[in-house]
């Protein structure tokens, strides 16, 4: 059974950085993963995905601040996140097992239906 496991996110000030880490728990091709976020009364939103033919997809709200990408030896997944902002606190989670082909295509709301497997979640908070 393929377990996603996350790092432990953060608390930074307006500006800082934080890198999410998220491990496969066994050796499992994963054509797609992603990285999703929910906040407080929101709809969980998919912030970025990667395909494994190096396809990168982002929110537009993080686009140009956000990088996600992949160490296939390490079987682990990566979230960059420079200039971070108050609205990108939320809880973050991985997601990987796509259930459609448009998966990895899919940011915003409505995506989370489209993965099968999901990390626990880490909290990550952005001070003003």
């Amino acid at each position: 059974q393929v377990q996603l496991v996350e790092s432990v996110g953060g608390s930074v000030q307006a500006g800082g950085s934080l890198r999410l880490s998220c491990v496969l728990s066994t050796y499992t091709f994963s054509a797609c993963m992603s990285w999703f976020r929910q906040a407080p009364g929101k709809e969980r939103e998919g912030v970025a995905t990667y395909r494994s033919d190096g396809q990168r997809r982002y929110l537009s709200s993080v686009t140009g601040r956000f990088t996600i990408s992949k160490d296939d030896a390490k079987n682990t997944l990566y979230l960059q996140m420079n200039s971070l902002k108050p609205e990108d606190t939320a809880m973050y989670y991985c997601a990987a097992g796509a259930t459609a082909s448009f998966a990895c295509s899919c940011t915003g709301d409505y995506c989370s239906s489209y993965f099968g497997v999901w990390g626990q979640g880490t909290q990550v908070t952005v001070s003003s």
